[in-house]
Formats: C-alpha cells, sequence, structure tokens
C-alpha cells in the first residue's frame, strides 16, 4: 500500500485526499497546510496525521507526495520531493515559466523520479473512451478537433491577477486535451481574447472570453473555445472530426431526466462545475499514478507533457495579445 503525504488541504487537496483514503491501494498517511485548522480537519477525517513540509519529505515511510499547493510553490516542492526519493503527483501547472518547468524536470530525471501532472481530464471516462476510440482507428485519420469548455462564472479578481491569465490557467486543459487527441504536437499558435464577462478581469490585464487555433506539422487543426462564463453549467464537450467520420463526448447534467411539450425539449442544466463533472477522473487519475508507482513505470500525464502544455499557453498568450501567428 502507497503511503502518501497530501500537500495542501485547500479545495483540491480535500477532493485528492478523500480519493487517496478511499483508495484501496493507497494510504493518506500526512496531511501539511499552511492553514493549520484546514490540516486538521482533512487529516482527523481520513485517520492521517498533521505534519510540516518538512517532516513529509523526511519520512522515509511515506513513498509519494500530493502537491495541491499555490502554483508558485509547486517547482520548489517537485524538486524537494523528488531529491528526498518521493514518487510525485502535482497539480497543473509546474509552474507559470516554462524556463523554471525545464530546470525542475532536470532535478526530477536526474534523482530518478516518477512525476505526474493533474491533467485530469485524460482520465474522464467518455474523454478516454474517444481516445481509445482514436487509436483503434474509428474516426480514421484525425483533421479535426473541436474543444469547448466554458466555465458557470468567472473567478474572482483577486485569484486572475495571480493566476498568470485565461491561457496558462483555464484552456492549458484543452491544451493539453488537444495534445492528447491530435496525435501530434501543435506547430502554430494563432489566439484571440476578449473581456465580455466582467470588466474587472479586463482591468487586472486578463481577458474571460477566447478561442485558439491549432495546427500541427501534417495540417490537422485543433479549435478551442473557453468563457468564463456559461449560464447553463459547466460546459465540456469535444468532437474528433476524421476521414471515417466523428467522434464526440457531450457534457454531463445532474440527470438524464427530460421533459416534452408543445414548446419543445427540457433537461436539467449540464453538472455545476469541475468537482462534480469530473469526480471520476479525479479517482481514475490518482489510480493511475498508484499503478505508475507500483510498477516502476513512468506516469503519464508526465512533466513532459507539462512542459508542452505550458508553452503552447505561453504561445497564446502572446498570440492573443500581439494578434500575431505563434510558431512552436
Amino acid at each position: 500500500m502507497l503511503a502518501i503525504g497530501l500537500l495542501g488541504a485547500g479545495r483540491i487537496g480535500r477532493i485528492h485526499g478523500g480519493n487517496v483514503a478511499a483508495n484501496p491501494r493507497a494510504r493518506l498517511a500526512a496531511v501539511a497546510d499552511a492553514d493549520a485548522a484546514a490540516a486538521q480537519s482533512l487529516a482527523e477525517a481520513h485517520g492521517a496525521k498533521v505534519a510540516s513540509i518538512d517532516a513529509i519529505m523526511a519520512d522515509t515511510s511515506i513513498g509519494a507526495v500530493m502537491i495541491c499547493t499555490p502554483t508558485f510553490t509547486h517547482a520548489d516542492l517537485i524538486e524537494q520531493a523528488a531529491k528526498a526519493g518521493k514518487a510525485v503527483f502535482c497539480e497543473k501547472p509546474v509552474d507559470l515559466d516554462a524556463g523554471r518547468i525545464e530546470k525542475c524536470l532536470d532535478v526530477v530525471k536526474a534523482a530518478g523520479a516518477t512525476l505526474m501532472i493533474g491533467f485530469n481530464r485524460r482520465f474522464d471516462p467518455s474523454f478516454a473512451d474517444v481516445k481509445r476510440r482514436i487509436d483503434a482507428g474509428e474516426a480514421g485519420d484525425v483533421e479535426l478537433v473541436t474543444i469547448l469548455s466554458r466555465d458557470p462564472g468567472p473567478p474572482p479578481v483577486s485569484y486572475i491577477k495571480g493566476s498568470g491569465g485565461l491561457f496558462r490557467d483555464m484552456m492549458i486543459h484543452d491544451l493539453d486535451m488537444a495534445r492528447f487527441l491530435l496525435g501530434e504536437e501543435p506547430v502554430e499558435v494563432h489566439a484571440v481574447g476578449g473581456c465580455l464577462v466582467d470588466p474587472e478581469i479586463g482591468k487586472a490585464g486578463d481577458v474571460d472570453t477566447a478561442a485558439v487555433l491549432l495546427k500541427t506539422a501534417s495540417g490537422r487543426i485543433a479549435q478551442i473555445s473557453n468563457s468564463r462564463r456559461a449560464t447553463y453549467g459547466y460546459d465540456q464537450r469535444i468532437e474528433v472530426h476524421g476521414s471515417l467520420g466523428l467522434i464526440a463526448a457531450g457534457n454531463r447534467h445532474a440527470t438524464t431526466v427530460t421533459r416534452a411539450d408543445a414548446g419543445g425539449f427540457t433537461s436539467d442544466p449540464a453538472l455545476h462545475f469541475f468537482l462534480e463533472r469530473y469526480a471520476e477522473a479525479y479517482r481514475a487519475e490518482l489510480d493511475a499514478f498508484v499503478t505508475a508507482v507500483a510498477d516502476g513505470k513512468s506516469a503519464s500525464p508526465s512533466g513532459e507533457d507539462g512542459l508542452k502544455a505550458q508553452r503552447l499557453a505561453d504561445a497564446a498568450t502572446i498570440s492573443a495579445a500581439s494578434g500575431q501567428t505563434i510558431r512552436v
């Protein structure tokens, strides 16, 4: 059984902590957080102890850590854990600076550590099945990937100011999914963005509505649409069009109930936000990490996947600001 130390007891940390405790192949050994009350509450809920980050790193009985702390701490904590001989799961991104990510990955490689990045959408049952069907040749040669990702509402402006911007914070998941589904690396990025939801986001130097076109060397195209507002719930859809047809995955709704009358058909809104929509994906993601550690194999998504998604997010940010297509 893999003993795991959880770094960060906030919203996403609570999700991962609960999943570790429920996984028959893992054990939540310790929880660390700057908020002592949050750490104590989560630890007590799952029979773990509260410990400092340094104590978790020094504890040889703990084989892995899950990093759910603020973004600016990720790279340093990954390096510290790798040097301590721990396997590492880290929420995206490794860092907001691609150069810093490269240095971090060098440390991980030198230590021979396992590193997995939390691009959880790859593990959504429907999205994973789309990928399986693509790999089985059901769509034929992939030609066009369409990804729609829209939040039910914008985060606080205080969050926006430290997020790195929509392309690095929100769209990075979709950029990773585009790489996942295209089967080829994008070499061109063209992005546009606007502030249509909250003018305060614009004043903070960010956009809340954006679209990106990616193109691979062979000509395959991915188009991504993002918005910080969706009045009908958390909008998460993908389509993959190929030479033999179309494979698509739609939204998840609170129920499958529909009502029909003279006015038409109605159904429940899409699930409210990512914690509900991707609950299964978070569990599958953890299981994949535990399996990689147990088997002594490389984890996926890897640190390199995190770096490549970050480079695309950087290119999109530059493109939206300059109006130019950026070569990657």
